[in-house]
């Protein structure tokens, strides 16, 4: 069934002829035109089949200075539609966490480690005024999961206030914009922002860079876009790093196994890439810290606080996502080994900072 009025028989009509035969697509006397013409369709079909993921690279791949920033601002923000909305912990999970996937049509690109405004429908009570725009880091690489450059995908926690006297959920002060994208369906319109930061992009230029990447829950989302384009997607940096000595490092904080968020796609990198790609898990509510307390993330992150450091010295990226409780007792860890050391923090922190290895991004 190939027919003239869908184009994508016609295209694969051209391709299968282009593949079999070599049949003239166009006039025999444009040989050279010829030639090129099947190789555009022999290069697209390659895309097709995921052979390569290279349409949105800068030239070169690692060159940070043609990033988008804000292409969409608060007053005439971008109208994309929820593709899928869909809850990705398990029962015990503390709180409800949605993986949603937004259509952007090509039109708002972003690089790993950005972010999206998402302005909710509604007005703010307090002031009558509309709901402002709330910022979601971008949980998927900017191929986005489907690997067509179209759509992007953000992490989100519905945001509940436990009212004690109520002993239940206080509906009034539910987080607006999270529910709203919780609650979100199919065909939906969502108004974007964005995209914006520049704090955690990924330091492309040396293939065997070091990345730790600390999370708690949803501060996932950046480093998921991260080890989507180092070990899922065929992307020049992914194989430049697969092939050099880099390690991607993962550390990622939540309550207990049912809360943990994308592990499955974590352990499938992991026995693909044993080499490059090591996770470490803080469960607080199933897993004990070396005194016998709830193992918290930065419990685990001082577990290897001396490694930590040396990687840090040779020129490693450490990266911060999430609930900024986390920053005192992994500075004060870093503190200590200074100390040991008998190097002043300070200036150690103040030397990464210039070298841009530290990228913080907590709320």
């Amino acid at each position: 069934g190939f027919s003239a009025e869908n184009p994508s028989s016609t295209a694969m009509l051209a391709v299968t002829s282009a593949f079999t035969s070599g049949a003239a697509l166009v006039a025999p006397t444009a040989h050279a035109s010829r030639a090129s013409v099947q190789m555009g369709i022999i290069d697209g079909v390659k895309n097709l089949l995921g052979k390569k993921q290279d349409f949105l690279e800068a030239e070169p791949y690692w060159d940070q200075s043609t990033i988008p920033v804000n292409t969409y601002k608060n007053k005439a923000p971008f109208v994309g539609k929820i593709v899928s909305t869909k809850r990705i912990v398990g029962p015990e999970a503390t709180g409800e966490t949605c993986d949603i996937v937004i259509g952007h049509e090509g039109k708002m690109p972003y690089w790993e480690g950005q972010s999206y405004g998402v302005i909710p429908p509604g007005t703010n009570p307090k002031n009558g005024k509309p709901n402002s725009v709330r910022l979601y880091s971008i949980a998927s690489s900017r191929y986005g999961d489907d690997m067509t450059g179209t759509t992007t995908t953000l992490c989100v926690r519905r945001a509940t206030y436990w009212c004690p006297e109520l002993k239940a959920d206080d509906p009034a002060k539910k987080g607006v914009c999270s529910n709203y994208l919780c609650d979100s369906k199919p065909g939906d319109d969502v108004k974007l922002t964005g995209p914006s930061g520049k704090v955690m992009l990924i330091p492309e230029k040396d293939p065997n860079v070091d990345l730790i990447m600390v999370a708690t829950g949803t501060g996932i989302a950046p480093y998921r876009s991260f080890i989507r384009r180092l070990f899922v997607e065929k992307t020049p940096f992914g194989e430049a790093y697969t092939k050099g000595t880099g390690q991607a490092w993962l550390f990622l904080g939540v309550a207990n196994s049912d809360a943990l968020l994308y592990d499955d796609e974590w352990q499938e990198v992991l026995k693909k890439y044993p080499d490059n790609f090591r996770l470490d898990y803080a469960l607080s509510r199933e897993q004990k810290n070396k005194d016998g307390g709830k193992m918290y993330i930065q419990d685990k992150v001082a577990e290897y606080s001396d490694e930590i450091f040396s990687k840090m010295d040779n020129g490693a990226h450490m990266y911060f996502c999430g609930l900024k409780g986390m920053m005192p007792g992994i500075t004060e860890m870093l503190e200590g080994v200074c100390k040991d050391k008998g190097l002043v923090w300070e200036d150690k922190l103040s030397e990464w900072k210039k070298a841009g290895q530290w990228h913080v991004e907590v709320y």
